[in-house]
């Protein structure tokens, strides 16, 4: 074989033995990933109930939606859950990033027990919470054995206070997260700034609010992102640690999603709240992406 047709047969096998090794993952991501959302969409305009109907509704499906008052319930749950989660995490997160960033003796220690939480699925994270919270079996009856008869912590069985119980469990999980996120980029802040700003006489606390703070607003909006996300898709965590009770008190759409679609035999319903979700996870998602790809354009 002539050097030419080893240079053209070697140049074949490079540029198309990717592609060829990569197209049956990309098939099936296409198939049942966006095929499987293209099918649930058109469930959410169908009269699907508990089996799949075909037949056409138009937006029938979203009208009883919009009346059923534990989808609203639901959307509160997710303001409530979504705002203290993230406003929190991020808090909580940031203090700990700053706590280990002064360099301080047993960092490594430290940074495992505060990463530790997030190495356990949300299951086992709702499963254990439960246990803590539970009247009868954790917190409460621990205060009481010690004497503390007067004291109460009955959130998990509380129908206006379930909801928030939530709220702990999933930021005790995931302000380690963000601690990692962000202390990665306080490392990455240059240290000359820093010496310049303490030459000038500025105190450390305001070291970090004007100037440490501002330069990580990349950390920020991608902690805002993934937590947004996080928040949104909740489900087992709620299913671990409540269940969505008492009665449907701490319900959010993702469980309110799946008791319509598989256990109250309401395909139809499910399917359009899976939709609103999903709207809602684009209306974060979007943005991010034409705000990313109009920086790498404009840097280029």
């Amino acid at each position: 074989m002539s050097t030419s047709a080893q240079e053209a047969q070697y140049g074949f096998a490079e540029r198309w033995l990717p592609r060829l090794v990569l197209a049956p993952s990309f098939l099936l991501t296409l198939v049942f990933l966006y095929g499987f959302i293209l099918w649930n969409g058109y469930l959410s305009f169908t009269v699907s109930r508990l089996m799949p109907n075909l037949e056409w509704a138009g937006l029938a499906q979203y009208q009883i939606l919009f009346e059923n008052e534990r989808w609203w319930v639901a959307v509160k749950n997710l303001f409530i859950f979504a705002g203290l989660f993230i406003g929190s995490g991020m808090a909580i997160g940031i203090g700990l990033a700053i706590f280990l960033d002064q360099k301080i003796r047993g960092e490594g220690v430290l940074r495992t027990i505060y990463l530790y939480p997030m190495a356990l699925s949300f299951v086992v994270t709702g499963t254990a919470w439960k246990w803590m919270l539970n009247p009868g079996l954790g917190l409460e009856k621990l205060m009481h054995d010690w004497g503390f008869t007067g004291f109460t912590f009955d959130w998990l069985v509380n129908s206006e206070m379930s909801i928030y119980t939530v709220v702990i469990a999933g930021v005790w999980q995931s302000s380690g997260f963000v601690m990692a996120l962000f202390l990665a980029g306080l490392r990455g802040v240059d240290d000359s700034i820093l010496k310049a700003a303490q030459i000038d006489g500025a105190s450390l606390p305001r070291i970090y609010w004007k100037i440490i703070l501002p330069a990580l607003r990349p950390v920020f909006f991608s902690t805002l992102m993934i937590l947004s996300h996080i928040a949104i898709k909740s489900f087992d965590l709620v299913m671990a640690l409540t269940g969505g009770g008492p009665g449907f008190s701490s319900d959010v759409p993702a469980t309110f999603m799946y008791a319509m679609a598989f256990t109250r035999g309401q395909m139809g319903v499910g399917a359009a709240s899976s939709m609103m979700m999903l709207a809602t996870v684009a209306a974060l998602v979007v943005p991010y992406l034409y705000s990313e790809l109009r920086a790498k354009k404009n840097g280029e």
